[in-house]
């Protein structure tokens, strides 16, 4: 019989509040309409640790992926943040003494695009799934993660000034002009009820639209040109791009119930700066409606 080192008490006796193992990287199986796609995932699992309880049985999270991923390759599952929900209950009840766990899920996913020029390119997106219980309340999201272009409106109308001071032509007034460019990368998260669906494409499109434009991997120079003329017709903050997000999220789910936390982010890796932009909304559909 091995000692129960996890077991006894700590000598400082705090409560901890999230304890557990980080990027774990299993295969999960899930259905994409009529088709099964493999997506590579990165998992953390946490609970809360009582204060008489030196150490977490973390061996039981590693047991708990398995066995579930494992079951997925059999029975693939509906959408990662359904997997994190069912991983989460299981860790709850193997950790006898927790009164929180939870289950975090991100996952390499590909879309098919079409850029400025019409050529099809693969671009790569992030699926992300969250499960949360509390006693015996849980709650899950899903959300992704997708890089786009801003173009900064700010300089571009500092830009506009300066060329009108050298020569005032009404043009100027009518087209863009020059402005610096940032990538921005932007985080959607929505929770959901137990039993509901989000699609995360339309979660994709939404912040697509929602930038200057969006990037691709494959752009010949034709292509460079026309996606830079589109950017900037469309200049927009990193707070921009988070209020056009919130805006489609309302108008397009009117079913969502009036407690569903929402969270947007969206930062900008400057061009002519050594920091980046950064905003924020954590909210719910009720703020948003109101």
């Amino acid at each position: 019989m091995y000692p129960d080192v996890q077991g006894m008490a700590p000598e400082a006796r705090f409560k901890i509040t999230r304890v557990g193992v980080k990027n774990v990287v299993k295969p999960i199986q899930v259905m994409r309409g009529d088709r099964e796609v493999t997506l590579v995932t990165r998992i953390d699992i946490f609970v809360d640790l009582p204060p008489t309880k030196k150490g977490s049985d973390m061996s039981r999270n590693i047991e708990v992926i398995s066995e579930i991923v494992e079951e997925s390759i059999s029975r693939p599952c509906t959408g990662i943040e359904n997997l994190a929900t069912r991983i989460v209950k299981e860790v709850k009840r193997r950790h006898e003494y927790a009164s929180y766990a939870e289950v975090n899920l991100r996952a390499d996913y590909f879309l098919t695009r079409e850029n400025p020029g019409g050529r099809k390119t693969i671009e790569r997106y992030v699926l992300i799934g969250k499960a949360t219980m509390r006693g015996e309340e849980v709650k899950k999201m899903v959300g992704v993660e997708v890089i786009g272009m801003t173009a900064c409106p700010c300089a571009m109308e500092t830009v506009r000034t300066i060329l009108k001071e050298r020569n005032d032509s009404p043009l100027l007034d009518e087209i863009p002009v020059p402005t610096h460019n940032q990538r921005n990368i932007v985080t959607l998260l929505i929770e959901i009820p137990e039993g509901e669906e989000i699609e995360a494409n339309d979660l994709i499109d939404i912040v697509e639209e929602s930038f200057s434009a969006p990037t691709y991997e494959i752009l010949k120079r034709r292509d460079e040109g026309e996606l830079v003329l589109r950017a900037h017709e469309n200049p927009k903050f990193v707070e921009d791009v988070v209020r056009d997000i919130l805006r489609k999220i309302v108008e397009r789910y009117r079913e969502l119930p009036d407690d569903s936390l929402i969270i947007v982010r969206s930062e900008s890796e400057e061009s002519i700066h050594k920091h980046n932009a950064f905003a924020e909304r954590v909210t719910t559909i009720r703020e948003l409606r109101e």
